[in-house]
């Protein structure tokens, strides 16, 4: 089993900035992929963004591309996402995820069901 806590979101201008945390705890020496996934009221969850257990691949959505940075500190069992540039349609409660998986280079992929553990979530507002 794997507990999964959130921090970092809030209230921020357009064009601001957030980094976002995700604490892990349980039995985290197992290679776990991690993801980033938010859902905006009325819709669906989406993929935001994965990285490798080894930390040397990530996989972005087209909307976040080059605003977002996913990363992991291991020996923190935490894993962040840096938010530059935010937007309006940025608002949203962002979840990380994880997933077991054999190998250290494996991403845990973009689609929820991929995912074997969730936090409880951390809302994130863009003002306009």
């Amino acid at each position: 089993q794997v507990q999964l806590v959130e921090s970092g979101g809030g209230l921020v201008e357009a064009g601001g900035s957030l980094r976002l945390s995700c604490a892990a705890s349980g039995r985290t020496f197992t290679p776990y992929a991690m993801g980033w996934f938010r859902q905006a009221p009325g819709k669906e969850r989406e993929f935001v963004a994965d990285i490798t257990w080894g930390g040397a691949r990530t996989t972005y959505a087209d909307s976040v591309k080059g605003r977002f940075t996913i990363s992991r500190d291991n020996a923190k069992n935490t894993v962040y996402l840096q938010m530059n540039s935010l937007k309006p349609e940025d608002t949203a409660v962002y979840y990380c995820a994880a997933v077991k998986r054999s190998g250290s280079n494996t991403l845990g992929g973009p689609r929820p069901y991929e995912y074997d553990y969730w936090g409880q979530g951390t809302q994130v507002t863009v003002s306009s």
